[in-house]
């Protein structure tokens, strides 16, 4: 694997440090949810293999499920072309949203 300090060289984090993380099923190929990622929130998501996000309402650092148990086990994490966007695949234990519901794409269709 490619050294941690050189891949984060190659990714664009905002002007607050962060950078969109679209989660992804391996399993059913949905997409779970949108969440951002900090330097720290990536690099203990590849050190645990499970996904920590960034809260911005908390300003905290959030490892998925360590209170409800819905954690998300990472197979694969990857960049877009651009370099400003992560997409992480995982196999995930209980439902993605804080709602209940498998994704949080399921509340509001608009077309």
């Amino acid at each position: 694997m490619t050294d941690f300090t050189q891949i984060l060289s190659q990714l664009k984090f905002d002007a607050s440090g962060l950078i969109p993380t679209i989660v992804q099923s391996a399993d059913s190929g949905r997409v779970l949810m949108l969440a951002w990622m900090n330097e720290e929130s990536l690099a203990l998501t590849v050190e645990k293999g499970e996904t920590v996000f960034w809260s911005r309402s908390r300003q905290e650092l959030w490892h998925k499920g360590a209170t409800s148990g819905n954690t998300q086990k990472v197979v694969k994490l990857q960049a877009d072309c651009d370099g400003d966007t992560l997409l992480a695949i995982v196999h995930e234990a209980g439902p993605a949203c804080h709602n209940g519901t498998e994704s949080c794409f399921d509340t509001l269709e608009i077309l």
